[in-house]
């Protein structure tokens, strides 16, 4: 950069001498478009939203630059490498139903020392035989969340305006 205003600078000062009146700025402005030396493209670093939403979908839902710049950062950081590594096996014991994994996949992850997977672990171990049924069994109780969520929905709409009786036939009668 300065080796360019100088020869900026130069010029000005040659041209100033062969009876140029105008000012340095004008050159400056002058010769500007005419700049050769490339700019290298504003790339910024993705934002940990988006690393965390492309680990949390399944590669081969991942666009093709996306899947890209997922292989881009995982290469510069070997523990987010890690941690993919298990997201993925998590998510495979998730929706194949392989539960009894749950131990060697604790396992694991502590073996790894991921600070950002601790808590987690930690929380998977204090009700393991809860976490091992969730993870092994077809059955969910997601039906009668999905009614309760309802009922509180209703319960805030009506806050205020009436009592349990309207509540409650609200909750009988509604589709």
């Amino acid at each position: 950069m300065g080796g360019r205003l100088h020869q900026r600078l130069e010029l000005w000062e040659e041209i100033t001498e062969h009876g140029y009146r105008g000012g340095y700025g004008a050159v400056r402005d002058y010769l500007r478009p005419l700049q050769t030396t490339p700019r290298p493209p504003d790339v910024r670093s993705p934002s940990v939203r988006t690393v965390s939403g492309w680990l949390l979908t399944r590669p081969d839902a991942l666009r093709e630059d996306d899947r890209l710049r997922l292989k881009a950062a995982l290469a510069n950081c070997p523990e987010m490498e890690a941690l993919a590594g298990h997201i993925r096996s998590f998510a495979r014991m998730l929706t194949q139903r392989e539960g009894e994994q749950i131990v060697e996949w604790i396992a694991a992850v502590r073996a790894d020392d991921l600070p950002s997977m601790r808590t987690f672990t930690s929380g998977l171990e204090r009700d393991l035989a809860a976490v091992t049924a969730g993870l092994s069994t077809p059955w969910n109780s997601g039906v009668v969340k999905g009614h309760v969520n309802r009922i509180k929905m209703l319960k805030r709409q009506m806050f205020g305006r009436a009592g349990f009786a309207l509540l409650r036939k609200r909750v009988l009668l509604a589709p």
